[in-house]
């Protein structure tokens, strides 16, 4: 995918608590370009943290995509106003919490 057709970020993640601990789990689904023809998905897999590490960590992996492009070289691009009033691309995120550990990708 050419990142001019990126139009969507939609990032669904899941999250797991360790009780003995206290520490926070989480993977994450990705699909750039949600219902339309180029849709492709990807999975982030289980990785360690909490609040919206899940958004930062996900966006990594888009960004990973397109290792040439300007449009990532800036650290604020992992801000979704950013991406939308600059980019024109729409990012979409939210995350299931209390989730069992085998519920997670790759757990």
């Amino acid at each position: 995918m050419k990142l001019r057709e990126l139009k969507t970020i939609d990032i669904q993640a899941k999250q797991w608590r360790d009780k003995k601990y206290g520490n926070s789990y989480f993977s994450s689904e990705i699909t750039l370009n949600y219902g339309k023809p180029n849709e492709e998905r990807y999975e982030y897999p289980f990785a360690y943290g909490y609040g919206d590490q899940y958004e930062h960590s996900s966006l990594e992996l888009v960004k990973n995509l397109f290792p040439k492009s300007k449009w990532f070289k800036s650290e604020y691009t992992y801000q979704k106003w950013r991406l939308k009033d600059e980019y024109k691309i729409s990012v979409n995120s939210s995350i299931k919490k209390d989730c069992f550990k085998r519920e997670l990708i790759h757990a």
